[in-house]
C-alpha cells in the first residue's frame, strides 16, 4: 500500500511538471517578456514555499552559515534551469524545448563521471547512446524541421539541461541533514535573488501586477515550483530512489501531449518514436544499474 501510494505521489509531482510549458507559452503569448515571468513566478514560489515550511514548522536544525549559503548558490542553478528553459520556449516549439531539456539525463552521468569519479556502467553508456539515438528522431531533424530555427532556442535549451543536471547533482550534495522543506525554502531564496539580480530592470514594467501576468506565473510557480516538491516529498521516501526516476520520466511525453493538445503543436509519428526510445533508455539505465549493483560480489571490492 505504502509503495503504491508512493508511485502515485511521484506520478503527480512528474505530472505537474508537465504542464508548466503551457503556462510559460500563455505569458510569451500574451507579451510578457522572459524576465517579467521569472520574476513574478519566482516572487510567488518564494513566498508560497515559505508559507508552507513555516505554517508546517519545518525544523531549521541544522543549518550554518556555510551550508546556507550552499543550499542558495544551488537553488541558483534552479533559476537558471528556469531561465534557460523558458528562453527556449521563445524561440522553439514547447515540444522541442523539453526534449533539450531531458538531456539532462546523460549529462548529469556525465558530471558523476567528472566530479564524483564514478565511471558508468556499460548499461548506462548504452542507455546514453539510446538517449542520444532518440533525440535524433524526437527533433525531427529527418524532416527538417529543425531548419531555419533560430540557434539561440537551442542553445538555451542545451543550457537548461546542463543547469538542472547541476541542480540535481549539487542538490544531493548540500544540506542533506536539513528538513526538506527548509532546504527547499532557501534553495528557492538563491533562485529568486539571481533572477531579480538579471532581470532588475524588468522589475518596474510588472507594476502594477495585470491579471495575465500573475495568472500565468503562478502557473508556472504551482505546476514547476510548488506541487512537485510537495508531492516528491511524500511520495519519493516510500519507494527506490530508480523507481522515482524511472516515474519521474513520464514528464516528458505529458509534456508533449498537453503542448499537442493545448497549444497544438504538431508532433510527427517519428517524433513519438523518439520520446518512446528516450523513455525506454531511461528505464532500461535505472533497471539495468540496480541489477548490476546487487549483482556485485561484495568480496571484490
Amino acid at each position: 500500500m505504502k509503495i503504491n501510494k508512493g508511485i502515485f505521489f511521484v506520478l503527480l509531482g512528474a505530472a505537474c511538471f508537465g504542464f508548466t510549458p503551457i503556462f510559460a507559452k500563455f505569458g510569451f503569448s500574451y507579451g510578457y517578456t522572459l524576465g517579467q515571468i521569472n520574476i513574478v513566478q519566482m516572487i510567488i514560489s518564494f513566498l508560497s514555499l515559505w508559507t508552507f515550511t513555516l505554517c508546517k514548522r519545518s525544523s531549521f536544525k541544522g543549518l550554518t552559515r556555510k551550508n546556507i549559503l550552499q543550499t542558495m548558490i544551488t537553488g541558483c542553478f534552479v533559476g537558471l534551469t528556469s531561465i534557460f528553459y523558458y528562453g527556449s520556449m521563445q524561440y522553439l516549439p514547447a515540444s522541442l524545448a523539453i526534449i533539450l531539456l531531458f538531456q539532462f539525463v546523460w549529462i548529469g552521468i556525465l558530471f558523476e563521471w567528472i566530479f564524483s569519479k564514478i565511471k558508468p556502467a556499460p548499461v548506462t553508456i548504452f542507455s546514453v547512446i539510446l538517449i542520444l539515438a532518440g533525440v535524433f528522431f524526437a527533433s525531427d531533424i529527418l524532416n527538417g524541421s529543425i531548419q531555419g530555427l533560430p540557434y539561440k532556442g537551442i542553445l538555451f535549451g542545451i543550457l537548461s539541461a546542463f543547469t538542472y543536471a547541476g541542480f540535481i547533482f549539487f542538490s544531493g550534495k548540500v544540506a542533506v541533514n536539513v528538513d526538506p522543506w527548509t532546504r527547499s525554502s532557501l534553495m528557492v531564496t538563491g533562485s529568486a535573488i539571481l533572477v531579480i539580480v538579471l532581470f532588475i530592470r524588468d522589475i518596474p514594467s510588472i507594476l502594477p501586477l495585470q491579471e495575465k501576468l500573475v495568472i500565468t506565473a503562478a502557473g508556472v510557480s504551482m505546476f514547476g515550483s510548488v506541487l512537485p516538491p510537495l508531492f516528491f516529498a511524500v511520495g519519493a521516501p516510500l519507494i527506490s530512489g530508480g523507481v522515482a526516476n524511472i516515474i519521474t520520466s513520464i514528464e516528458l511525453p505529458i509534456a508533449i501531449l498537453s503542448a499537442r493538445l493545448i497549444l497544438s503543436e504538431s508532433v510527427t509519428q517519428l517524433q513519438w518514436l523518439g520520446i518512446v526510445i528516450i523513455l525506454a533508455a531511461i528505464a532500461l539505465n535505472e533497471v539495468g544499474t540496480s541489477l548490476f549493483r546487487s549483482g556485485k560480489d561484495p568480496s571484490i571490492e
